[in-house]
């Protein structure tokens, strides 16, 4: 005895095509099998949505149904492949879409995201890409994320972390300073584009933040940490102050605040300077803020005191002259 095949009442199928165009859309391409397999229907069931689905759509300032105006399946692929693909979309390509460059741009962060150590779900990444590049109102510029110079190191920690072995390691502080630490890896953290390493320093016997940029020849042992993280204080802020900060007067945009806040003591003064604000940040030493304004260009004026702008001018002078390009 045959099974019979289970109809559709007028809602459920209502429901059913509203849930199958935008599973189609997302496809691109798929078999009927597959379809029905998925929404749990017969293979017929799903052809005769498809040909419901290929006579709707919204008529035109006649309101008659002209060309354009209903949705349209390949229908060669259709008949002899049993493949479904839609050739056009009916209201839905008249929605706001990103533009080329930018999908293009968020691909690109994408590709950045698939190749952290932490993504585990590359699929879903690739998935996504792939959305993007089709819903764009244009083609996508083809655009490659290469791979950062910290990626290796940080893999590395990361195994560090995970098998509970000591790590050593040459480290150039921001001084300019080199030292051979050892540590025991306790927590990988980002700011922005920076990564850092929250370690025990067997050195300083104390827990001490490495930037991972400044690491190089690192290398894992086959010694057991001997501090866990809960053996020790880490503080939720990546950044701590000391009593031997130094403390500089800045004008900051608005912005920008909010990229400044780790170094921003959280009883700063905070007053209005035209269209910036002045406040002040917290440093272990002026050469520390060369980086920091730097990385924030038009955003950051260093203010005071003078020995802090003397770091920073000469730093921007210097990277200046590389290019051949004279004080201003």
């Amino acid at each position: 005895m045959s099974k019979r095949t289970p109809t559709l009442q007028a809602t459920d199928k209502l429901a059913f095509l509203l849930s199958l165009v935008p599973w189609l859309i997302d496809r691109a391409h798929v078999s009927v099998a597959e379809t029905a397999k998925h929404f749990g229907m017969t293979e017929q069931q799903i052809r005769d949505a498809v040909m419901l689905i290929a006579v709707s759509g919204i008529p035109g300032e006649t309101h008659q149904y002209q060309d354009g105006d209903l949705f349209d399946i390949a229908w060669d692929r259709f008949e002899d492949a049993d493949e479904i693909v839609l050739t056009h979309l009916v209201a839905i390509d008249d929605s706001p879409r990103f533009s080329g460059r930018e999908a293009a741009a968020l691909i690109a962060g994408l590709q950045y995201l698939s190749a952290l150590p932490e993504i585990a779900d590359r699929g879903a990444i690739d998935s996504l890409m792939a959305k993007l590049a089709r819903g764009a109102s244009t083609r996508p510029s083809e655009m490659a994320v290469e791979a950062g110079e910290t990626d290796a190191t940080l893999a590395l920690i990361r195994e560090a972390v995970a098998t509970g072995v000591q790590v050593e390691f040459d480290y150039v502080n921001s001084r300019g300073d080199h030292e051979h630490r050892h540590a025991d890896p306790l927590r990988i953290e980002s700011v922005d584009a920076d990564w850092y390493l929250r370690a025990w320093c067997h050195l300083r016997g104390a827990v001490r933040i490495f930037r991972l940029d400044r690491i190089s020849a690192l290398t894992l042992t086959a010694r057991p940490i001997e501090f866990q993280v809960g053996d020790v204080t880490l503080p939720d802020e990546l950044f701590e102050g000391s009593a031997d900060d130094l403390f500089v007067t800045i004008d900051v945009t608005p912005a920008a605040l909010s990229l400044l806040a780790d170094y921003i003591p959280h009883d700063a003064e905070r007053a209005t300077a035209g269209d910036r604000v002045r406040t002040s940040v917290r440093v272990s030493h002026y050469h520390a803020l060369k980086r920091l304004v730097t990385g924030l260009p038009g955003m950051v004026t260093v203010i005071g005191p003078p020995e802090a702008r003397r770091a920073v001018a000469e730093w921007a002078a210097a990277g200046a002259a590389r290019y051949g390009i004279g004080p201003a």
